[in-house]
């Protein structure tokens, strides 16, 4: 065999090489010989085009890629490549995962967590297996994403069981301290981290923009900690409290690991929680769980909508059910979804293209039957009806204004919209529109001495109103003056009515109305 001949030219020693055999052998394979030459080097550079792309800088193995987009070539002769030069990664499994479960099982990374405090937890949850069986089955339609998102930043599968914990996975949970969505997120804190918290939107509740906000902020406190379990700490607890505990502990010479540290009882259990979870995740036979099969692809994609348009008109138009088109977009607290400043929605993978085709189509009139509108003055909810020609219930109950609350100036409500109108919401309103309130002032109807020289302007300077209010509770002009001793009528604060009578003490009130208005107070003297 010359240098140059391959090894599968070698003759077996039982066949002697004759000069005609040689030849004949050689005209015959020598098609072979550049056909296989040819598909060795298009397969090697293949793997060169794929390393450029993969390796990073330095890579002892893909080495370093002069562009992205540009294919290597190898040059000069392949030698083996030995023990020490090989990754320290794992080898990526040939086969695909069956489901999700098992592709988040590869994906663990966390040290375990043991004790008396996982086992507890797992015995809390193996006891439950509604709750374990209803959590599960609604997060089916965000765990792929989150995945995806964690293993694009290198971070653990675990993180992805974690809304497991802070809301069973249902991304309208609001508790008690007024944390938010599936990853519970303070309104400070969501605001920090770019979630928008508005009249028409709420992204804490956003599947996208509180997966992002939330794995971002893990990151941020692994950097701190360099360690997950005190990250996890941290997220539950606030990075200060835990900054300070593990300050407490190094002062006292003792140790700062998770474990080692003092703190509430609900972050002393948040970690084993999750610990539990996954454990269940990675071995249900062992709790005797059934996990429902999750498949390993997209559940929902983006749809891009280019108009205002009604929430349930969305839902009819993908033909989706009006609870399944909440549940993937659940930032929209409101009937209508503002295009200019929530310009995508949510869809199930299969209806994406079906809403597309019915959005175009639709004929039927408008796409939204709600608008926005600011006040121009502190109004009451009864008068702001009024001015936008609805009812006062239906404007309370769209806009969730509860009783004896007036409406503040510059609040922005969602109201009717005419059929006339063309204009959709700009970007101005959707994204900073607040509504504030102020509790509607209990006034009581009284009468002052007028003094001498006194008029409608000082009056109302003296008490704090306005003179056209005074001029109208006692049928005047506003540029009237009052005899010395005139009862002039006021409807006054409740505080304010002890300041004007001085003997209020021994009146007795029988009947009151809030205002504003023209109640009529019977009073008695004794």
């Amino acid at each position: 065999m010359t240098e140059s001949q391959p090894a599968f030219f070698t003759h077996s020693a039982a066949f002697p090489a004759s000069p005609v055999f040689s030849d004949r052998l050689a005209r015959l394979l020598s098609p072979l010989r550049i056909l296989a030459l040819s598909l060795a080097a298009l397969v090697l550079a293949g793997c060169a085009s794929s390393n450029s792309k993969l390796g990073m800088p330095g890579d002892p193995v893909l080495g370093t890629s002069p562009s992205a987009s540009q294919s290597v070539y190898p040059s000069g002769p392949l030698s083996p490549i030995s023990a020490a030069q090989t990754p320290s990664s794992t080898v990526a499994s040939l086969q695909p995962p069956a489901d999700l479960w098992e592709r988040i099982r590869r994906g663990f990374a966390m040290p375990n967590l043991e004790g008396e405090l996982v086992a507890d937890r797992e015995q809390w949850y193996a006891s439950r297996p509604d709750y374990i069986q209803r959590m599960t089955e609604r997060s089916s339609k965000y765990l792929f994403h989150i995945v995806e998102e964690l293993e694009r930043r290198n971070m653990p599968t675990e993180l992805a069981l974690l809304p497991y914990i802070e809301s069973a996975f249902n991304p309208q949970a609001v508790s008690s301290a007024k944390a938010a969505g599936m990853w519970q997120f303070m309104p400070a804190t969501g605001k920090y981290f770019d979630l928008k918290q508005n009249a028409f939107r709420d992204d804490r509740r956003d599947v996208l923009a509180s997966t992002r906000a939330a794995l971002d902020y893990l990151q941020k406190l692994h950097g701190m900690f360099g360690d997950w379990h005190l990250a996890l700490a941290a997220y539950n607890w606030g990075e200060g409290s835990v900054g300070r505990a593990i300050a407490r502990n190094k002062k006292d010479g003792l140790g700062t690991s998770y474990q080692d540290l003092r703190m509430p009882d609900e972050t002393r259990l948040y970690v084993p929680k999750l610990q539990a979870v996954k454990n269940i995740v990675a071995n249900p036979q062992n709790f005797r769980a059934e996990l429902p099969l999750i498949e390993n692809h997209p559940y929902f994609q983006q749809v891009q909508i280019t108009r205002d348009i009604d929430v349930a008109l969305a839902a009819k138009l993908a033909d989706v059910e009006i609870s399944n088109f909440k549940a993937l977009n659940p930032s929209a607290h409101r009937p209508v979804i503002l295009a200019a400043g929530m310009p995508h929605i949510l869809l199930p993978w299969d209806n994406a293209k079906i809403f597309q085709r019915n959005f175009e189509a639709y004929s039927q009139g408008q796409y939204a039957s709600w608008t926005a509108w600011t006040a121009p003055a502190t109004l009451s909810v009864s008068d702001a009806a009024r001015r936008v020609g609805m009812s006062e219930s239906d404007l309370r109950g769209v806009n969730n204004i509860p009783p004896r609350m007036l409406i503040k100036a510059g609040s922005t409500l969602m109201v009717s919209r005419s059929a006339k109108m063309d204009n959709d919401v700009t970007s101005q309103v959707a994204d900073t529109a607040q509504l504030t309130l102020a509790p509607e002032i209990v006034t009581r109807r009284t009468t002052v001495k007028a003094r001498k020289g006194e008029t409608v302007a000082s009056i109302a300077r003296r008490y704090g109103l306005r003179p056209d209010a005074v001029a109208e509770w006692n049928k005047v002009g506003s540029s009237a003056a009052f005899k010395l001793g005139h009862q002039v009528v006021l409807f006054l604060p409740v505080k304010a009515v002890s300041a004007a009578r001085p003997n209020a003490g021994k009146t007795k009130i029988q009947a009151v109305r809030r205002a504003p208005g023209k109640a009529v107070v019977k009073t008695k003297r004794h």
